[in-house]
């Protein structure tokens, strides 16, 4: 029995005494794990880079490794000085008086559009299988189904350690990797969906977040790309995230903006919450990336087809009158994603054409063979009362200026997204020049044509003024409100 107990002590000792061996291993293999795994992490971050595959990376390396600087965030422009007025009082409603010539619109026949994204350029070896093999990224996108190869170097880049070192990290690794392909996949792609360069934006930041979870990571790979798609884009840090960083020329409201040199650089939050302060940063800019980023859509990207159907009706002494056409909802969501960019964006972007030719055969039905005085008040008032009033703050929350597309897709619109609407049917449908006329709290239109009214002066010439919100107006008469009021700017409208 005494033995037996004593030799339990003695098991019991010895297994406290192994069990501290243990634990003092177990810490000691743990401590060393975690300095081989740093070492091991190190000398794959410097093997991957050693051989550069663009010699202007090796300089522009050496650039982010010296000491950054501090700069101050910018304070934000907002596009009207004033708040819209939340309702306004309708006009009296008077008939037209029939001048000028009879209208009869000339519509162009449809055509097709091709849907298919082409083959890369790269053709696949004779002896290879013909069958499609699974590239390593895919996603939708506008309705197109693309998909990417991404080398390993580039899976394997890291934003390690969170500071300005895993900034130059992460570009050593990547840049020597085998990008080049992708780089030629996005420029392929973009050609084909004709893509401005908001698009590009969209397509590489779609590219980037479909590789990688951490959005530090997303962001500087977006910050690789357009720099070699020669994009003049910037890289921060603000408070120990990245921050993405594109020049442009003319002026994006309400986005923060940081000065490099007098060159504006925009950040786009979305719809995130995120808040900005001042960031750390590179004077110097890649070399050979000096393209700003232009906003400006002047043809419609091609994206996949998701068409739905829309009538728009309103009435005028006592007659009803009924506008159908189609509309792409993929279109509808890329121009959703656009940030607050120049009027002259929203005023000079087309209509997709589908939509434009049924819209066109639905007015057409009403104005031909009427005098043209006839025809463009009945456009007035079709742009007046088939949409509801609405400021943009209390339909999106902040200030949004639409596309014509947009203003035809929502029921309700304020000011300016009637202003681009109506300017542009009147260009597209009658072939007259017309201005978008901004008051620091409204804007109208005014048109370029022979009739009588009130009258302003842009340059050498004398247009008519045509307000599309002040309903029951018609060409010629503005609101009392701004009779007396010189209007801080006009946008002008390209020619067709």
């Amino acid at each position: 029995m005494l033995t037996v107990r004593q030799n339990r002590a003695g098991v019991q000792k010895l297994f406290r005494l192994s069990g501290r061996f243990s634990l003092l291993i177990a810490l000691s293999f743990s401590l060393t794990f975690a300095q081989q795994s740093f070492k091991d992490f190190k000398k794959s971050q410097t093997d991957s880079f050693k051989e550069y595959k663009d010699e202007r990376d090796r300089a522009f390396s050496n650039y982010l490794k010296q000491e950054w600087k501090a700069y101050a965030l910018e304070e934000m422009k907002p596009l009207y000085e004033k708040q819209k007025p939340l309702t306004i009082e309708p006009a009296k409603q008077t008939q037209i008086k029939p001048v000028g010539p009879k209208i009869n619109i000339q519509i162009e026949e449809k055509k097709e559009v091709k849907e298919d994204l082409p083959p890369p350029q790269k053709e696949p070896a004779k002896s290879l299988p013909t069958q499609k093999v699974q590239k390593d990224i895919s996603f939708d996108f506008y309705g197109k189904n693309l998909e990417f190869d991404i080398s390993d170097g580039i899976k394997r880049a890291t934003f390690y350690p969170t500071n300005q070192t895993g900034i130059a990290n992460f570009f050593d690794s990547v840049a020597s990797s085998e990008y080049a392909d992708l780089v030629l996949d996005i420029q392929r792609v973009s050609k084909y969906m004709n893509l401005n360069d908001w698009g590009i934006y969209l397509l590489v930041s779609k590219i980037s977040h479909s590789i990688y979870e951490n959005r530090d990571n997303s962001k500087l790979l977006s910050w690789f790309l357009l720099n070699k798609l020669g994009y003049a884009v910037k890289i921060g840090l603000d408070d120990r995230h990245v921050v993405l960083m594109h020049y442009s020329t003319k002026t994006i409201y309400a986005a923060p903006s940081f000065n490099f040199d007098s060159k504006k650089y925009y950040v786009f939050l979305g719809n995130s919450k995120d808040s900005i302060g001042r960031v750390f940063s590179y004077k110097q800019d890649y070399p050979n990336a000096t393209k700003p980023l232009d906003l400006s859509m002047d043809e419609l990207p091609i994206l996949g087809s998701d068409f739905d159907n829309k009538l728009l009706s309103f009435e005028h002494f006592s007659n009803r009158y009924e506008i159908a056409f189609s509309y792409n909802k993929n279109l509808i969501e890329f121009m959703s994603t656009y940030p607050q960019a120049d009027y002259e964006t929203f005023f000079n972007a087309p209509i997709d054409k589908r939509t434009y030719r049924e819209l066109a055969i639905s007015i057409k039905k009403y104005i031909d063979g009427k005098k043209a005085s006839e025809a463009m008040n009945f456009v007035l008032t079709f742009v007046q009362k088939s949409f509801k009033y609405e400021q943009d703050n209390q339909q999106f929350g902040k200030e949004k200026v639409m596309f014509a597309q947009e203003t035809l897709f929502y029921d309700r619109s304020d000011c300016e997204d009637r202003a681009v609407l109506f300017s542009y049917l009147m260009r597209e449908l009658f072939g007259v020049s017309a201005l978008g006329v901004k008051y620091e709290d409204h804007m109208a239109t005014a048109l370029y044509i022979p009739l009588d009214g009130e009258k302003i002066r842009a340059g050498s010439k004398e247009y008519v003024i045509a307000d599309p919100t002040y309903i029951n107006s018609t060409i010629g008469t503005g609101m009392p409100k701004y009779r007396s009021v010189k209007p801080q700017s006009y946008i002008l409208l390209k020619s067709n």
